[in-house]
C-alpha cells in the first residue's frame, strides 16, 4: 500500500509571543495529505532564511554548517522512506517521524490492536460479554484481514493509513465480495469502528477516518406470528418430546419477550413476586445489560411448572432446559411445517410476536412494552408499532364511532 503523495519542507516556525531574534527551523513531512513536523534543533534569523531554497543565506561557517545539516536530514528522510518501501511496510508521515525521532516502537498496526481487543473480550466472556459477541468480533477481524488482502495485498496496516477511502472500500467489499446485505455490512463496519474509536481515545490516532461516512441502517419489517398462527402452536401436541420441549421454550419467549440468550441463562432465582403480589420475571438482558421485568402470564407459569423438576433444570438451577440455538431453529422449522405456518420460524420471531401480537395489538401501552423488552430507547419499540395493521384498524373504528355520534 504505497503512498500517493510525498512532500518534505524546511521552514521557520514562529514561537509563541515571538518579537525578534532567531527562529527555530522545522521540517514537515507530508504523506497523502497528512503532515507531521519535527524540529531540527537549529535556529536562523528570519532575514537570513531563503524560503525558496529552504536554506540559510550566506557563506559563513555557521550558514554552511546549518545547510549541511539540513541536507543530511533530507537524506535521512528519503532513506527511511526507501527502507519502508523495500520492507513492504506502510509509508506514513507518522511512521517516518517515529523512526527519525527514535520512537519506531510506537507504530500501531490495526489487526494487532484488533486481536488484543478480542483477547481482552474473551477474558470477559460471561462477565461483560457473551460468547456470541466474541464470535462476531472474531468474524469481523477475519473480514478486515481478508479485505486488506483483497484490496491492498497486505497482512496488516499502520492505523495512520486509515482514511475515508479505506472505510468506504471496506463497505463495498462486504456488500460485493462477501455478499452481505446493507444492515449486516454496517454491523461489521460498526465492530471495526469500535477498534478505530479505541485508537482515537488512546491518542494513537488523531484523525477519524469515519468522518463523512454514513452508518445508518435501513429499516426492516419486523415479522411476527399472527394470533391464529400463535394459537396453532399453542394448541398443537407433538408425537416427539423434543418438539414439545422446543414448542414450550418458544412459547415462553412469545409470552415474555425474552431473547434466546436470556432464556438460556434464566435462573429460578430470577422468578419472584412483583409489586402486585403475582409472579414476575426479573432479569438483565445479556445483549444490552438492561433490566427486564415481565409479569408472568398463565401460559408461562404452566410452562415453568412443567419443567420445574427436569434434571437439567435442577442440576443447573435453570428455569427451562434450553437446547442450542441452532437445534432450536432447526426443530422450529419442523414445527412450522406441522402447524402449516409458511413464515420462516426462528427463535427471534418469538420476541417480535410478544411485542406485536401479544402486547401492542392487545392495547398494552408502548412504554410498558419497551420496559418489558429491555429496550434502552423507546424508538426501538416504535419500530414494532409500525406494522400493526390491526391496531390501526381498531383505532380507526373507534374514530368512526365517535364521528357517527357527532353527526
Amino acid at each position: 500500500m504505497l503512498e500517493k503523495s510525498f512532500g518534505l519542507l524546511f521552514y521557520l516556525k514562529k514561537p509563541k509571543n515571538y518579537r525578534t531574534g532567531p527562529m527555530p527551523i522545522y521540517y514537515r513531512i507530508t504523506v497523502d495529505g497528512i503532515p507531521k513536523e519535527i524540529t531540527t534543533k537549529r535556529k536562523c534569523l528570519p532575514e537570513r532564511w531563503n524560503a525558496d531554497s529552504q536554506s540559510v543565506k550566506g557563506t559563513s561557517e555557521e550558514s554552511k554548517s546549518i545547510n549541511a545539516y539540513l541536507q543530511s536530514l533530507t537524506r535521512q528522510v528519503f532513506k527511511v522512506k526507501q527502507n519502508l518501501q523495500d520492507a513492504n511496510k506502510p509509508i506514513t508521515s507518522e511512521h517516518i517521524k517515529n523512526i527519525l525521532t527514535g520512537k519506531s516502537d510506537s507504530i500501531k498496526m490495526l489487526l494487532q490492536i484488533f486481536r488484543h481487543h478480542n483477547d481482552q473480550m474473551e477474558a470477559l466472556v460471561g462477565k461483560e460479554f457473551s460468547a456470541g459477541t466474541l464470535e462476531r468480533y472474531r468474524t469481523s477481524l477475519e473480514h478486515t484481514r481478508s479485505f486488506m488482502r483483497w484490496k491492498y495485498d497486505i497482512e496488516d496496516i499502520d492505523i495512520q493509513k486509515l482514511n475515508f477511502e479505506f472505510v468506504s472500500e471496506y463497505e463495498f467489499w462486504l456488500k460485493s465480495v462477501r455478499n452481505c446485505n446493507h444492515n449486516t455490512a454496517i454491523k461489521y463496519i460498526s465492530n471495526f469502528r469500535k477498534i478505530v474509536n479505541r485508537c482515537i481515545r488512546t491518542g494513537w490516532l488523531s484523525r477519524d477516518p469515519f468522518v463523512g461516512f454514513k452508518m445508518s441502517k435501513r429499516e426492516v419489517e419486523r415479522i411476527a406470528l399472527t394470533e391464529d398462527e400463535l394459537q396453532s402452536i399453542v394448541k398443537r401436541e407433538f408425537q416427539t418430546p423434543r418438539l414439545n420441549l422446543v414448542r414450550d421454550v418458544f412459547l415462553f419467549a412469545c409470552f415474555t419477550g425474552l431473547a434466546y440468550a436470556d432464556i438460556q441463562k434464566l435462573k429460578k432465582s430470577e422468578i419472584g413476586i412483583g409489586v402486585d403480589g403475582e409472579q414476575w420475571l426479573f432479569t438483565n438482558r445479556q445483549k444490552t445489560e438492561t433490566s427486564s421485568r415481565v409479569p408472568l402470564l398463565p401460559i408461562t407459569k404452566c410452562i415453568i411448572t412443567r419443567y420445574h423438576d427436569h434434571p437439567l433444570c435442577n442440576n443447573l438451577d435453570k428455569v427451562l432446559p434450553v437446547l442450542t440455538n441452532q437445534k432450536m431453529n432447526a426443530y422450529l422449522k419442523e414445527i412450522a411445517d406441522l402447524c402449516g405456518i409458511t413464515k420462516n420460524l426462528t427463535f427471534h420471531l418469538a420476541r417480535h410476536t410478544f411485542a406485536t401480537t401479544v402486547t401492542l395489538s392487545n392495547g398494552v401501552p408502548i412504554e410498558s412494552v419497551s420496559k418489558m423488552l429491555g429496550h434502552k430507547n423507546i424508538r426501538t419499540t416504535q419500530l414494532y408499532a409500525k406494522v400493526l395493521d390491526r391496531k390501526v384498524s381498531d383505532d380507526m373504528r373507534l374514530l368512526k364511532e365517535k364521528l357517527k355520534q357527532v353527526g
